[in-house]
């Protein structure tokens, strides 16, 4: 298995062909417009670069990963020679459902299926294709090149050997495979969305502030940085659509999107990408400035 085409140029499609590239794959980055992935290319070029300013990696390496990465903006034509196909474009189920039809309409017959969606139903995806079998969940945590868990997870009708192909080849990029069910939001946001939602609701409810929260979660559960700076950083519409996709799944309150937090991504107050969430983004600055107000 040599041919990798990833689907979606965003931060975490450049980072999975960024790790596919530098461990010997031939990767076929893909998106709808070119400037998109001029885009990408720079940021794994300034990445690869970081890697070796910090002696991880040599210029050699660098230049060889480089090299293994090709682009196109023809999805259809760009994954008949693929042996894996990693889609990486936004949670839209709609766009998830297309991108999935000409996959299967264009890949040769054992080509593998996977996406790197946190929330999405796998079992979903595989029904738009003739090839339940060989399509899997292959969810990546971001920054890609520096974190170490692929959460893989089985549809209703993933095969075992499918399942063993992608759980190999997580571990010859580096990671640590961890095989999970296809139920609404996995394992990983499963616990994780719940929580950060929680901690919205407090501030909502005005149990304590933005750096008050985070702080206890920080210093109190020893967690790297607390969960609004979190949502922030992962984008507060993502942490939206995967609580909607927990609360349609389940049908349990518990599950439901604080109000807040459907408020402030209805304003735009979207986090990093928009430059405000809980916190002020200014580009160049890792300073953590409190946002002026949340409007209940």
């Amino acid at each position: 298995m040599k041919n990798v085409i990833v689907v979606g140029a965003g931060t975490m499609g450049n980072g999975i062909a960024h790790v596919c590239a530098q461990n010997g794959y031939s990767v076929t980055l893909v998106d709808i417009k070119q400037e998109f992935l001029d885009r990408a290319l720079a940021t794994i070029a300034k990445n690869l670069e970081r890697q070796v300013n910090k002696g991880i990696l040599s210029e050699n390496d660098k230049n060889a990963t480089l090299a293994n990465i090709q682009t196109n903006v023809d999805l259809a034509s760009a994954v008949k020679s693929a042996d894996l196909v990693i889609e990486v474009v936004s949670e839209n189920i709609a766009i998830k459902e297309s991108i999935f039809k000409i996959l299967d309409e264009n890949a040769p017959a054992d080509t593998i299926l996977a996406s790197n969606t946190s929330s999405i139903s796998i079992t979903k995806l595989a029904s738009f294709t003739k090839r339940p079998d060989k399509v899997i969940g292959m969810h990546f945590m971001n920054p890609v090149p520096v974190m170490k868990l692929v959460e893989v997870i089985r549809g209703y009708a993933s095969s075992d050997e499918t399942t063993a192909v992608i759980m190999e080849i997580s571990k010859l990029l580096g990671k640590i495979p961890v095989e999970v069910n296809d139920y609404p939001g996995f394992v990983a946001n499963r616990i994780l969305m719940p929580m950060i939602n929680e901690a919205i609701y407090t501030l909502y409810e005005g149990v304590g502030g933005v750096q008050e929260i985070d702080t206890v979660m920080k210093l109190g559960m020893a967690h790297p940085m607390g969960p609004l700076q979190l949502a922030d950083f992962i984008g507060l519409d993502v942490c939206l659509a995967i609580m909607n996709v927990l609360y349609d799944g389940f049908k349990n309150p518990k599950y439901a999107p604080c109000p807040l937090l459907v408020n402030m991504v209805t304003a735009g107050k979207l986090g990093v990408k928009s430059g405000e969430g809980f916190y002020v983004h200014t580009k160049g600055s890792k300073e953590l400035v409190v946002a002026s107000s949340f409007a209940k």
